[in-house]
C-alpha cells in the first residue's frame, strides 16, 4: 500500500496546474491526504473517480483546511480533536480501518514573532492526547505539514532560526514529546542522516538555492514501523511551496 501526504498550498490552484492529477496517476496512493485547501467543500466540483473524499474546511473562507482521498471506504471518520478553544479550522480528518487508523493533520503555524506559540502548544498537546487514545486502540499512521524541523539536520540554516516559527525550542520539543510518547519518524528512522527538505519558501526564491526545511512527515507507532517499507520525499514534484511525502506499507 502507498499513502502520500501533500501541503498544496489552494486545492483549486493545483488542480488547475495539473500537478495533483499527475501525482495520482502517476503514484496511484491507496489514500491521498492535503493540507490547505483553502477553500469550502460546496467549492470543489472535481470527481476523484476511484476515491472517497472527505473534507474538513476551515470557516474562514480561503484558510487552512484539510482534504483525505482513499481507495477503500473507512469505518468511521472523525473531524477535529477534543479539546477548549480551538477554532474550526480544519486542522484534522481521522480515518478508522480495521487494523489502524489513519489520521491528517495541518499544525497550526506559530507566526512570525511566535505570537501563536502559546496556542500552537496547546494545540499539540490535545493532538498528543488524541493519537495516544487512537493508539491504545490499534496502530496509528499520522501525516501533515506538522509544521516543524525537529533536528538541525532538518533545515538548511539551524543557526539562523532557533526562535523561528517552525524551530523554536518549544516546538521541537512537542515533537519529542510525542515520539516519546510511542510514535517513530517514519523518514528518519530509515535515513538517519539524509538531508532533504519539503518546503522553501516563495519570497526568497528558496527552492532555487536549496534552502529548505523538512516540515511534512509520516509519523507511525512504535509497533507499525516494520510495516513501513520506505519513507518518501518527492522533492522533483512542484507545483506548491512543499513537496509531497508518502510510505510504502508491506506485511
Amino acid at each position: 500500500m502507498k499513502f502520500i501526504n501533500w501541503n498544496v498550498n489552494g486545492l483549486r490552484a493545483i488542480l488547475s496546474k495539473g500537478n495533483l492529477i499527475s501525482l495520482i496517476n502517476k503514484e496511484k496512493p491507496d489514500i491521498l491526504a492535503i493540507e490547505e485547501t483553502k477553500m469550502q467543500e460546496e467549492q470543489l466540483t472535481y470527481n476523484f473517480d476511484g476515491y472517497y473524499r472527505y473534507m474538513n474546511c476551515a470557516e474562514k473562507k480561503g484558510y487552512s483546511g484539510t482534504m483525505v482521498l482513499t481507495k477503500n471506504k473507512p469505518l468511521n471518520v472523525i473531524y477535529d480533536i477534543e479539546g477548549d478553544n480551538h477554532p474550526k479550522e480544519g486542522r484534522v480528518i481521522t480515518l478508522e480501518y480495521p487494523d489502524y487508523y489513519f489520521v491528517c493533520a495541518y499544525v497550526p503555524n506559530s507566526k512570525d514573532g511566535l505570537l501563536r506559540l502559546d496556542y500552537r502548544m496547546h494545540w499539540e498537546d490535545d493532538l498528543r492526547k488524541h493519537l495516544n487514545k487512537l493508539d491504545k486502540k490499534k496502530p496509528v499512521i499520522y501525516c501533515g505539514d506538522l509544521n516543524v524541523a525537529h533536528e538541525e539536520i532538518d533545515l538548511k540554516n539551524p543557526d539562523e532560526n532557533h526562535f523561528s516559527a517552525g524551530f523554536s525550542d518549544e516546538e521541537r520539543n512537542k515533537f519529542s514529546e510525542l515520539l516519546k510518547s510511542g510514535f517513530k519518524d517514519t523518514y528518519r528512522e530509515i535515513y538517519p542522516k539524509s538531508i532533504k527538505y519539503t518546503w522553501w519558501s516563495y519570497r526568497t526564491r528558496a527552492r532555487e538555492r536549496g534552502v529548505g526545511w523538512r516540515i511534512d512527515y509520516f509519523v507511525v507507532s512504535n509497533r507499525f514501523m516494520d510495516k513501513v517499507k520506505d519513507s518518501i520525499i518527492y522533492d522533483d514534484i512542484e507545483g506548491s511551496d512543499h513537496c509531497p511525502v508518502g510510505i510504502i506499507i508491506g506485511d
